[in-house]
């Protein structure tokens, strides 16, 4: 025992010695995290105050879309998704359950509430191994009501999250202008929205705000100590942006292209509507579309066709040819010329008139209210040269995108290496633009010859402040020709459709308002390159705008391959959406119609036994419309006969020696049919009232005296759109 006192003592030392190393190495590290605060090269302050700092992230606004007039389009708003809790863990009290108890009793009452059935959403309540369930498309954008009514059941695990959501309270409306926005998660988690089409992407930056903060001191448990300070940061809500688009107009648009959506069922239809005297686009719509949403529909209609597809304009074109031609003075309206067929050059094809064989002589401004392609040939070829009508095909701005502030402008391509495009180009097949670039060149005709610039964004306005941030002015783009030659260009399209030889006559009248403008039919290339050639296998189309001295409204409208009943009948879907929306958008803006004039009568002089030119140029003179038919020179019978009294206008039948020619008689009277019927001889039968809308046989046909002439004729309302009329009395009641 006496040996081993000395080892304890030795072992107490050495232990004493640890310890007293240990204690004052623990006071030196205690001393100087005190004296730098510092541990580990970490401030520990900065680090408690950080563990008791809690952040909240507060949700920025995205800013709201207006129309011209501050009527909302696009808006964020608070909606609700549905959220079942189905983990047993969650409950710590009994007697207040957190999650779902009864999943039968739960599915029963819910089914009430949401478009799920009762079976799928006990399905959903009794999943194996889920923290919490959603209820999918069902469940989400839930409405404040729907929440509170849901609540009020006090089912247990039943939750819901709260989120913004994009509005668009017109459904169907200028969908492809203001397009819509969807939910992305960034690398570091977070959910924004993001605009895809239209001025939804075009504007995203500047719709889109910034989020802000608050910032708390807590307690260990994440609660809100009674002193705590707080650090708010606001958040910047997006910017406010307002169109050019008119509420009223493209509501009138929509139901339009619905209607004729519905009756026609057609592959396409393309509609704008604009403001010549500001660029400013009032309307645009377009079939198929899609509900921005529910995002219906958009599976097949990405596109903006206005401004990111390019057509064949057809004949609609012939209007800048026409003006070109008008601006150089090569055109002569009085000047006759051959229709029918023309060839470029030897070797070139053979271009013809739509209706296959022509119109006999007649003059070029018969060939212009016609849509005569050998018309606009010859004007392009032999007056007015290709090096100059190219030109014009830059002035007017059909090489180039026209700048519109929407996302993925394309331009057209014009063909224009070998006479046959050249002459093409000039009615317009085989080169090809857009839609938007047409409503551009055509501003130029109803602005007086200043080309503006289309746009749809009216200003951009900060919403917290109200000030403007961005404004657009009206743009000039191009002067391409004179207000001179405007208004002679105005004049010749509204006789395509107010006289009775243009292919508008009778179809695109307005009563009360002069319409201008000019019909198109443009071939469609098919998969393999080549025209389609089915009997609606075209674009149909209308470029017009009103009233014609001084244009208020410029409209364009296409339907690609109607189900009509035949190719002469492709105007009809046409005019349904052009007549409705003009004539109703021009009552709306209270724009006044014009009073008609009473018709001048005049004596009709005795013009036979004169040739077929100095008979002709008495009567224009005197302003009658005339219809020459027979091979000869010499004028061998009229009527009405010599001395006497018609109306300015009326038709005057001349006839020569031999056979008589069966002219174009689409829009003709039952009374100038029975007047080209007596003075041939010919035996004739007529069904129905109205108008000439199909006539055997066809234009340019000789008839021997005693041979049959059969034409069928239908009112003028029930050729357009038959709801114009009686659509009066509300459009009045909108005005007022």
């Amino acid at each position: 025992m006496q040996k081993k006192q000395p080892n304890m003592n030795l072992g107490a030392a050495v232990l004493f010695i640890i310890f007293s190393l240990l204690f004052f190495v623990l006071l030196f590290r205690f001393i100087s995290i005190q004296i730098t605060g510092e541990a580990a090269g970490q401030n520990l302050a900065a680090k408690a105050h950080q563990k008791y700092m809690k952040e909240m992230k507060i949700e920025a606004k995205r800013g709201t879309i207006y129309d011209r007039k501050g009527e909302v389009v696009a808006e964020d708003g608070v909606s609700y998704t549905l959220v079942a809790i189905l983990d047993k863990s969650m409950t710590t009290n009994p007697n207040k359950p957190q999650h779902v108890v009864d999943p039968e009793m739960t599915a029963r009452k819910l089914a009430k509430y949401i478009d799920l059935s009762e079976d799928e959403i006990y399905k959903r309540l009794t999943v194996k191994g889920k923290f919490q369930v959603e209820f999918g498309k069902a469940g989400r954008d839930l409405s404040y009501q729907t929440k509170k009514k849901i609540e009020e059941l006090k089912l247990p695990g039943i939750t819901f999250r709260r989120e913004m959501k994009r509005f668009y309270p017109n459904g169907i409306f200028a969908s492809h202008v203001v397009g819509f926005v969807e939910k992305e998660e960034d690398k570091k988690g977070n959910v924004k929205s993001v605009g895809k089409i239209g001025i939804e992407k075009a504007l995203n930056s500047e719709l889109t705000g910034k989020a802000g903060s608050v910032r708390f001191e807590s307690d260990s448990w994440g609660i809100l100590l009674p002193d705590g300070k707080e650090k708010i940061k606001p958040a910047k809500n997006g910017d406010d942006v307002y169109l050019t688009i008119d509420k009223k107009i493209q509501t009138f648009l929509e139901d339009a292209l619905s209607k004729v959506d519905k009756e026609y069922n057609p592959a396409k239809i393309i509609a704008i509507v604009a403001d010549p005297k500001t660029g400013e686009i009032l309307a645009m719509g377009q079939r198929p579309t899609f509900n921005p949403e529910t995002r219906e529909g958009l599976g097949k209609s990405w596109y903006n066709e206005v401004v990111e597809n390019a057509i064949e304009p057809g004949s609609t074109m012939k209007i800048f040819t026409l003006a070109a031609a008008i601006q150089e003075n090569v055109f002569n309206p009085n000047e006759w010329y051959k229709s029918g067929s023309y060839r470029v050059t030897k070797n070139s094809p053979v271009i013809r008139d739509h209706n296959g064989s022509g119109w006999g002589t007649i003059t070029y401004l018969e060939g212009i209210q016609r849509s005569s392609n050998v018309a606009v040939a010859k004007i392009v070829n032999e007056k007015l040269g290709f090096e100059k009508f190219r030109e014009y095909l830059t002035k007017f701005g059909f090489d180039k995108p026209t700048g519109i502030d929407l996302p993925n402008e394309v331009t057209g391509k014009i063909k224009y290496d070998w006479p046959i495009e050249k002459i093409t180009t000039a009615y317009g097949q085989g080169t090809t633009v857009t839609p938007i670039q047409l409503i551009q060149a055509a501003i130029a005709i109803a602005n007086d010859g200043k080309m503006l610039k289309p746009h749809v964004i009216d200003k951009i306005v900060d919403s917290q402040t109200g000030k403007v941030i961005r404004e657009t002015k009206p743009e000039v783009t191009g002067t391409p020709i004179s207000k001179e030659t405007a208004k002679k260009v105005r004049d010749i399209l509204g006789t395509v459709v107010s006289s009775p030889k243009g292919t508008g006559y009778n179809r695109y009248n307005i009563k009360g308002y002069e319409v201008a403008g000019k019909t198109g039919t443009a071939n469609i290339p098919g998969p393999n390159g080549k025209y389609l050639r089915g009997s609606n296998d075209y674009l149909f189309s209308f470029l017009g705008m009103a009233p014609k001295d001084n244009p208020e409204l410029i409209m364009y409208v296409a339907v690609q391959q109607p189900e009509v009943g035949t190719y002469a009948d492709g105007y009809k879907p046409v005019s349904k959406i052009f007549n409705t929306v003009m004539k109703s958008s021009l009552q709306y803006l209270n724009i006044k119609p014009v009073q008609q004039e009473k018709a001048v009568a005049n004596l009709v002089p005795d013009v036979t036994g004169l040739s077929v030119e100095k008979a002709t140029k008495i009567l224009q003179a005197k302003g009658f419309d005339i219809v020459l038919t027979g091979k000869g020179k010499t004028i061998e019978a009229q009527l009405p006969s010599g001395n006497t009294t018609i109306l300015e206008g009326e038709k005057i039948i001349l006839k020569t020696e031999g056979d008589v020619t069966v002219p174009d008689m689409t829009g003709w009277s039952r009374r100038d049919v029975m007047k080209f019927a007596k003075i041939g001889g010919l035996q004739l039968n007529i069904t129905g009232s109205g108008y000439v809308v199909n006539q055997k046989p066809n234009p340019g046909v000789f008839l021997k005296k005693g041979e049959y002439l059969i034409v069928h004729l239908e009112p003028p309302e029930k050729q357009t759109n038959n709801v114009i009329d009686q659509q009066s009395d509300e459009q009045n009641a909108v005005k007022d």
